[in-house]
């Protein structure tokens, strides 16, 4: 097998091993904006917010289609501002599911939304807060600071939703906080109950705690209605213990496609099927890389230089080449090595070239005043001094 076979073979297997990364990798952080999480992108701030201010609020950790197909009453709102209190991390939700109309709350973790919106639920006067809500990117800054009647509220997305004429006119949309360039919430009326969207899942994320507009905000809106409030949890991996299934026993490849295992061991597959295939053949007996010596007057004068280059002294650059170079077309003149008026050196450089003598004056005169030559000046004149020098005689 020869050379270029064999960097086929390893293009494509490091094609297999991107492409399996890519969709065998986790889609994104489960715990983003869960209220159990105390990062930037979490809710616990505002979840204990909530719990001080006295609000019914509890945590929802079973499938989204048991609420939905709830058949239990709703605990009384004293019972679930009680339990929300004493509530701790990872605590069971209440075992009863709630058949009133109530508020649930939705932040997006960066996926899809796991569930489709029931919209028949929601018409029986239940509201929906959708925090995370996908929409086409504006012209709008990044991070906005917008004004509502709990003071500013800081956003930062450029995501904006733009209803059409009708849907104002029909008051089936209603803004809730925009700017010029569209809505970051808004809400839609469906039936007896109400649908709120954000377009950014950090409305009152742990990053916005130094921002009281942001919490008041949201406290605001899912309390407006009344209804006692529930955050879904369980899109973020949190389960209660009877959301699990049960009488179902887990195969061994269904426990390992959960783990980095499995990944781990398809890559080692594919790098064993390649070595296979290309007969595992070497390209050749190692060689060692000879260093090049170093070179300390080069790497002297290339540091003198860019200290100079820095310093902007190009002038002095070229005073002092312009002595060293005369003292060599002196010294190829025979006139010695002690410093001679240019123009004498000029004058015996014409004698024993023929060339004017202005021209090798011009070259070995300074220039005056405080302008300093620019690096293809210094160039172009480097260039004429070889010029001369190889015009003297040897």
């Amino acid at each position: 097998m020869n050379f270029k076979n064999r960097w086929w073979l390893g293009a494509i297997a490091l094609l297999a091993l991107v492409l399996l990364s890519f969709f065998a990798a986790p889609a994104a952080n489960l715990r983003q904006g869960s209220t159990y999480s105390r990062s930037p992108d979490g809710y616990g701030a505002w979840f204990a917010y909530m719990q001080a201010q006295g609000n019914p609020i509890q945590r929802w950790q079973k499938p989204i289609e048991q609420l939905f197909d709830a058949d239990e009453p709703l605990p009384s709102a004293t019972e679930i501002s009680d339990r929300a209190i004493s509530d701790r991390p990872r605590a069971i939700s209440l075992a009863a599911t709630p058949q009133t109309p109530i508020t649930l709350i939705q932040i997006d973790n960066g996926n899809i939304w796991a569930t489709a919106t029931n919209r028949a639920w929601i018409g029986q006067g239940n509201v929906l807060v959708l925090l995370g809500a996908k929409m086409p990117v504006t012209k709008a800054p990044f991070r906005s600071s917008l004004s509502s009647p709990f003071g500013n509220v800081k956003v930062e997305t450029s995501q904006r939703f733009t209803s059409s004429g009708q849907e104002q006119e029909s008051g089936e949309i209603q803004p809730l906080l925009r700017d010029a360039y569209g809505s970051v919430v808004w809400e839609e009326a469906i039936g007896k109950g109400r649908i709120i969207r954000s377009s950014t899942a950090f409305l009152a994320a742990n990053a916005y705690q130094d921002e009281p507009g942001n919490f008041k905000f949201l406290a605001k809106l899912v309390t407006d209605s009344g209804h006692p409030i529930w955050v879904d949890e369980y899109i973020h991996g949190y389960k209660d213990v009877d959301a699990a299934p049960q009488g179902k026993s887990q195969s061994l490849l269904g426990y390992l496609a959960k783990t980095p295992l499995l990944i781990v061991g398809v890559q080692t597959l594919v790098i064993l099927l390649v070595l296979i295939w290309g007969q595992n053949h070497r390209l050749g007996a190692a060689k060692k890389l000879s260093e090049p010596p170093e070179d300390n007057s080069t790497a002297y004068i290339q540091a003198l230089a860019g200290v100079l280059q820095k310093a902007n002294s190009s002038s002095f650059v070229r005073e002092t080449i312009a002595r060293a170079e005369q003292i060599q077309i002196q010294r190829s003149l025979g006139l010695g090595t002690a410093p001679l008026d240019p123009e004498i050196v000029s004058a015996a450089w014409q004698q024993q070239t023929g060339q004017p003598a202005t021209e090798l004056q011009a070259l070995l005169s300074l220039p005056q005043g405080d302008r300093h030559p620019s690096d293809s000046e210094l160039l172009t004149w480097l260039k004429n001094i070889h010029t001369a020098r190889q015009r003297i005689p040897h």
